[in-house]
């Protein structure tokens, strides 16, 4: 569709090489869960394109940290996010209602963003450079924000082909809502014929039109971290229609975030045994590690520890993987 679509507006050329084209449809680095590579993105990389070793260091860094991201960060929430929700059903608190919701939160995040770094990785050492598909979303103070921040290509990708050739923000304010209401029931069918996608979908085009008139002149009056916490609460929230197709379910688990006992014996031993985990999660989630390394890494002592860390991470990452049964391609479903 991108290629056909981008060769009828005119933004890229025929390609008339089908090994090149080929290359486009099949392009395996991110084929499957994404970054949503446009064919305008890449047409200049298909005729010509270099290769070296910078960039295939670049690259191997890059889809390391991608693995590490998915297999010791995601795959390590995902394992806790259904201990939660057994110990949840088993016998219910608010404490372990809430902490299985915030691990699925982290558990999706760190497994499709590790994704789209390995793909971009990848895309690095075969002389590609892939978009960023993520930038710190639960940063954000306002859902308008987070959707700016998380699968940004997914973003893009609608809101130049759906959005704007409908018009977009251009045709009057009823027609902007009407348009947004068209682009977030495809968002949701996108990732699954099934109503729940559908809802979640709605859900946040609900969010945003009611950003767009009301709460974000609301959130420039009050402090910020107000709006901060209204935005990982709307997005939790937004995840309870994400994970199951049986709509019941997750009410019924919502329904356990409210009601019922704060906490028991079981609640504080997996909060105690996971703190550290926790902190890793929310600090590995904000830009201060990025922001750091960037302050050190021409340091010659940081660039040689560097070096000498990636290929110990592959090794921990390895012997995870085999040691656990738990290995889970979370957004493949979707």
């Amino acid at each position: 569709m991108s290629y056909t679509i981008d060769i009828y507006m005119g933004n890229a050329s025929v390609q008339k090489n089908i090994l090149s084209f080929g290359s486009y449809v099949t392009m395996f680095p991110q084929l499957i869960a994404g970054p949503i590579v446009r064919y305008k993105d890449v047409d200049a990389y298909l005729r010509k394109r270099e290769h070296s070793f910078n960039k295939a260091y670049k690259g191997a860094a890059r889809f390391i940290c991608g693995l590490a991201k998915k297999v010791l960060l995601a795959n390590t929430s995902g394992a806790m996010y259904e201990l939660m929700v057994q110990n949840t059903y088993n016998s219910p608190s608010l404490v372990s209602s809430w902490l299985g919701i915030i691990f699925f939160a982290f558990q999706i995040y760190f497994d499709f963003s590790g994704y789209s770094d390995m793909a971009i990785g990848l895309g690095y050492i075969l002389g590609f450079n892939f978009p960023e598909n993520f930038n710190y979303p639960y940063i954000s103070k306002n859902i308008t924000e987070f959707w700016r921040r998380w699968h940004i290509t997914l973003s893009t990708w609608f809101r130049e082909y759906v959005y704007i050739p409908l018009g977009g923000n251009r045709r009057g304010k009823y027609r902007t809502f009407v348009n947004l209401f068209a682009v977030w029931f495809f968002t949701g069918l996108w990732h699954g014929a099934s109503w729940n996608f559908v809802l979640w979908g709605l859900y946040f085009c609900f969010l945003l039109i009611l950003e767009k008139t009301v709460l974000l002149k609301v959130f420039e009056k009050i402090p910020k971290i107000f709006s901060h916490i209204y935005s990982i609460l709307a997005v939790l929230l937004g995840w309870f229609l994400f994970i199951s197709c049986d709509l019941l379910e997750p009410i019924k688990y919502l329904s356990s975030m409210f009601t019922g006992p704060f906490i028991n014996q079981t609640d504080i031993y997996e909060l105690l045994r996971s703190l550290v985990l926790l902190v890793v999660l929310c600090v590995a989630s904000t830009p201060l590690p990025n922001y750091l390394y960037r302050k050190i890494k021409d340091n010659k002592f940081i660039r040689i520890l560097w070096c000498l860390l990636l290929p110990i991470v592959v090794i921990i990452c390895t012997a995870y993987l085999v040691d656990s049964s738990y290995n889970p391609f979370l957004y493949f479903r979707f």
